[in-house]
């Protein structure tokens, strides 16, 4: 009998390829679930309500934090964003792979909260590579990308509260090994 699934959280720095590893697992192994956050930021062209985010506005949010059904949250770039408590546990009580895609805050209270998480540090090859992703995406702009950096400082040293360290070196190196530890192979 295999091990019951838990919760798996993967986080990093802005620019390593969170993103970009969670989209190339999922493609190849939807079983995995991946939580959806609610936020307060606005849509970006081409995002869906409740497939990309729960686009929510301050009060709602307020009230999620008040009535303790964020399992995390956070506040970046001034937007709110958290994960919905009873959908993670809900999939978690179903037997299914659980995957939180979120910052070193929203990893840090998931640990409080659920310490038999398995927390998961995505980590860039150097830091010049991370530079090099984070400036070359050209979607944001220097004011943003500047906090981006001085918060992948933070984060990168906060790597030994994690369980495991996966280096994006590969996509589908990464995506693989995830998919190790999240006993689905």
């Amino acid at each position: 009998m295999s091990e019951r699934p838990r919760l798996t959280v993967l986080s990093g720095p802005s620019g390593v390829g969170k993103s970009t590893v969670v989209s190339f697992l999922r493609a190849q192994h939807p079983e995995v679930w991946l939580s959806v956050s609610a936020t307060t930021r606005r849509p970006r062209p081409g995002e869906k309500d409740g497939v990309h985010y729960y686009f929510v506005d301050e009060d709602r949010f307020a009230k999620m934090v008040a009535n303790g059904d964020l399992l995390e949250w956070a506040v970046f770039a001034g937007n709110h964003y958290g994960t919905p408590r009873q959908a993670v546990l809900d999939r978690l009580a179903s037997g299914a792979p659980v995957l939180l895609e979120i910052d070193l805050q929203g990893a840090r209270q998931v640990r409080e909260s659920m310490p038999e998480a398995q927390l998961v540090f995505l980590a860039p090859p150097s830091w010049e590579e991370l530079v090099r992703r984070l400036t070359g995406r050209g979607t944001e702009p220097q004011e943003v990308v500047d906090e981006r950096l001085r918060a992948a400082r933070v984060e990168l040293a906060a790597e030994s509260e994690f369980d495991t360290t996966l280096v994006n070196t590969s996509v589908e190196g990464v995506a693989a090994e995830l998919l190790a530890l999240l006993n689905v192979v």
